[in-house]
């Protein structure tokens, strides 16, 4: 099996507009116009399909991410990279998704694409900072619910200062250093 078989998950933390699917789908072409076999468990289609029924309190949140883990875990041990634009806002369940990994020998890395909230409400992909300003919704991740921004990322990445195609030749470089590609 040559590089192109070489599986991992790529798993991109960071506030909700933050660029996390923007990047990755970026990453993802990318990869696959160069013969890599390429997945991105997007955590919206994740929660419609997989976690459906799942709330945003702690618990239910740690649950998510483990199952987008598991199944991550799969599909790079079969030689597939995977690509995971997911907030998994607590330290704790990053952790424990790396140490599925480590202990089944399969590569994680942790990318934290750090745009600050002050641009991700202006960029509001999804309208869900006007909602939470309007009292509409609460327990926005990184406003009235908390973030754990990842302490020791293997990258990090400012969106504010990168357009989408250096941010994923960040991420490919990244790849390269770690013999992933």
């Amino acid at each position: 099996m040559g590089v192109t078989g070489t599986g991992a998950t790529v798993w991109l933390t960071g506030l909700p507009s933050a660029g996390k699917t923007t990047i990755a789908q970026a990453l993802a072409g990318r990869l696959r116009g160069d013969g890599h076999r390429v997945e991105v468990l997007d955590g919206d289609e994740i929660r419609e399909f997989l976690s459906a029924g799942l709330g945003f309190g702690r618990e239910d949140r740690h649950t998510n991410v483990q199952r987008i883990g598991f199944v991550a875990e799969l599909l790079a041990s079969n030689g597939v990279k995977v690509l995971v634009p997911v907030i998994a806002p607590y330290a704790d369940s990053r952790e424990a998704v790396r140490k599925r990994h480590e202990a089944r020998g399969t590569t994680y890395l942790e990318v934290h694409v750090a745009t600050p909230v002050e641009v991700c409400s202006v960029r509001d992909v999804k309208g869900l900072y006007a909602k939470q300003a309007a009292g509409e919704i609460s327990g926005l991740t990184g406003v009235d619910d908390p973030y754990e921004a990842p302490e020791l990322p293997d990258l990090r990445i400012e969106t504010q200062d990168h357009t989408v195609e250096d941010s994923a030749a960040l991420l490919t470089a990244l790849l390269v250093e770690r013999g992933l590609l």
